[in-house]
């Protein structure tokens, strides 16, 4: 990767940089949208619990299960033009979907603008061709903080909802309500899509360039990518969950007002997105094995009273405790989106496309899952802190799995032969 990554003044990485974590944003806030949408919405169309998760995760879907294509294709034809592609490609239909108006509608539009989530593995491969690798972490941990976009429509979305009539302005040139937001967001997408390729270096690079497919989805055969998989679902695919989850969670269960359920998930997105950078900083000079360790211990720490019926731990978890909790998940998830990114450009500084987008599409797919999990579950047992039961079990999961790895490791230092190593 160092061939591959100039870091003179004039080589426009800074750039790539800035642009890709803007459009990154922008996408981001475009794929997530329905997490405070989806409130109107399921009161305008009288959706079942079933049905609203759907719809939220049927986006989820779309921006996960394309990311190895779209990563593969970036190494091999460049940033740039994919994601000036991606960007306008999704514009159409966020605008669309703002004029549909049945269940069946908003699903095929839902979908089709999902593809903004494929953002992800377009400029994860798109930073790292520009940076030299002991620069990646903090780099690909900026851009990663492009996540905060999830917190945009959160933010913005009740207070445009309310002043926006409902008839629209403009004569109804612009839709009003919740139809205003993606009327908006498919006017910034154009105008971004104008940026990323006036604005971008011309001379792209593409670093698999001449490569046959085959040779780029070798890496795909070893264990450790799908263990990598497995922690991004634990630090991105339960972000994604949960930036959908809690607005409705906080209303329901709390009887919080919109804004209020907005907000206080805003407060999870942000150190869950903003800490990105600073988990990429730390994984650079401490490595991405210890990072991540303390990331899985503390998350695990923090989702046991989340988990556990009140009063298991001597109290109750109130609204404060349970923001408290939250946010504690949350700094783990932005501490470990960058780590467990920083494990890709070590292990395959070649091939950060196509491992990049394949651990990207595991962790996406966790926030497609996810969601439907937590609402069948609650549909099951009648109890909304189920969800919580399943971020305990997978947090345990693959922290068990790291610390089986780290322990395989420490054997191997000392000479001492262990058939746990094939876990590294």
């Amino acid at each position: 990767m160092n061939n591959l990554a100039s870091d003179g003044p004039d080589s426009g990485r800074n750039a790539v940089l800035a642009l890709s974590t803007t459009a990154f944003t922008l996408l981001f806030a475009v794929w997530l949208m329905l997490g405070v949408l989806g409130v109107p919405i399921r009161e305008e169309l009288g959706l079942s619990k079933i049905q609203f998760t759907w719809l939220a995760a049927i986006a989820v879907l779309s921006g996960s299960i394309f990311r190895t294509p779209f990563g593969i294709l970036t190494d091999r034809l460049g940033g740039r033009t994919l994601l000036t592609l991606l960007l306008l490609a999704s514009a159409v239909p966020c605008y669309l979907f703002s004029r549909a108006t049945t269940y069946t509608e908003m699903l095929v539009c839902t979908f089709l603008f999902g593809i903004a989530g494929n953002s992800f593995s377009v400029g994860i491969a798109w930073t790292a061709a520009w940076f030299s690798r002991d620069r990646q972490g903090f780099a690909l941990g900026t851009f990663g903080a492009g996540n905060v976009g999830a917190s945009i429509t959160k933010l913005l979305g009740p207070g445009l909802i309310a002043v926006i009539p409902v008839h629209g302005v403009l004569g109804g040139t612009f839709p009003g309500g919740w139809r205003f937001i993606p009327v908006l967001y498919s006017a910034f997408l154009v105008l971004m899509a104008a940026a990323v390729w006036f604005l971008s270096p011309a001379h792209d690079k593409r670093p698999a360039s001449g490569r046959s497919l085959k040779s780029m989805l070798e890496p795909l055969k070893e264990v450790r990518v799908w263990r990598f998989g497995l922690y991004y679902v634990v630090v991105f695919g339960a972000y994604v969950a949960f930036s959908l989850w809690l607005p409705s969670y906080y209303k329901s269960v709390y009887r919080l007002s919109l804004s209020t359920s907005a907000l206080l998930t805003a407060l999870f997105i942000f150190p869950a997105s903003l800490l990105r950078p600073l988990g990429g900083w730390l994984s650079d000079r401490l490595g991405a094995r210890p990072v991540t360790y303390g990331v899985f211990a503390g998350m695990l720490l923090a989702c046991l009273p989340l988990a556990a019926p009140d009063g298991t731990f001597g109290f109750k978890v109130g609204l404060p405790a349970f923001v408290a909790l939250v946010e504690v998940l949350g700094i783990g998830m932005g501490l470990g989106k960058a780590s467990v990114y920083k494990y890709i450009p070590e292990y395959f500084p070649t091939d950060v496309g196509v491992v990049g987008g394949l651990v990207g599409t595991l962790g996406a797919l966790g926030g497609f899952f996810l969601p439907l999990g937590f609402g069948y579950l609650e549909a099951l047992t009648a109890q909304p802190r189920s969800c919580f039961w399943l971020m305990l079990a997978l947090i345990a999961w693959s922290f068990l799995w790291l610390h089986l790895v780290v322990t395989s490791m420490k054997r191997q230092q000392v000479g001492v032969a262990s058939p746990g190593s094939v876990l590294t």
